[in-house]
């Protein structure tokens, strides 16, 4: 057992998670009515994603896009149904605050491998499945280390280099970058593309 990652990071995670819920809360309300309004609707975006060992959780992000559909019924492409709200709130990653109840409930870590879509767990080799083997996180290795520019291998590399380096300097490391990289827009997905290309396995 390791002191910091199974004592020591879940208490911070948790103490963490409630002290910026309390701080945030006037900008969270904020934020959710302008998406409601934007959106027609529902502020915030709820999807399954696998956790720790593979356990599926329900991930809570605010809203950015909307449900805007094409004649047949198919849903719009990603970059025509980000509202301009959503497009200044993913350019300053606001929706990713809500994840913050998912840290407090003790199914994410505030540092950690990013959930990604149940449907990946049967493609990952033996390697990348590792990224399980700790809580996802809000932000992580990879994500002050390229994250949308780089490919699904070396994102999957990073993530597992971090499961066995975890630590709390590390994490602090992590979270500085985070910081710097929000305040510059860095790595954020490209003007035309809302989503980074699904994972098929080889990528």
């Amino acid at each position: 057992m390791s002191v910091y990652k199974d004592i020591i990071k879940p208490f911070i995670d948790f103490i963490t998670s409630f002290l910026a819920l309390v701080i945030l809360s006037p900008l969270l309300i904020l934020v959710s009515v302008l998406l409601a309004v934007a959106n027609g609707g529902n502020p915030f975006f709820v999807q399954a994603r696998p956790g720790k060992g593979g356990k599926i959780f329900n991930i809570i992000k605010f809203k950015t896009m909307t449900d805007g559909r094409d004649s047949s019924g198919e849903l719009l492409p990603d970059s025509e149904r980000l509202t301009l709200i959503g497009k200044v709130i993913r350019k300053t990653s606001l929706d990713e605050i809500p994840q913050l109840i998912n840290v407090f409930k003790g199914e994410m870590s505030i540092v950690g491998p990013r959930p990604l879509l149940p449907q990946y767990l049967s493609i990952y080799n033996t390697e990348q499945y590792k990224r399980h083997l700790v809580k996802p996180g809000i932000t992580g290795w990879a994500q002050i280390n390229g994250r949308n520019a780089i490919s699904w291998t070396n994102k999957f590399e990073l993530d597992v280099w971090y499961v066995t380096h975890i630590s709390f300097l590390l994490d602090f490391k992590i979270i500085l970058k985070t910081i710097q990289k929000v305040i510059v827009s860095e790595g954020i997905n490209s003007e035309n593309m809302a989503t980074t290309e699904p994972f098929n396995g080889i990528n």
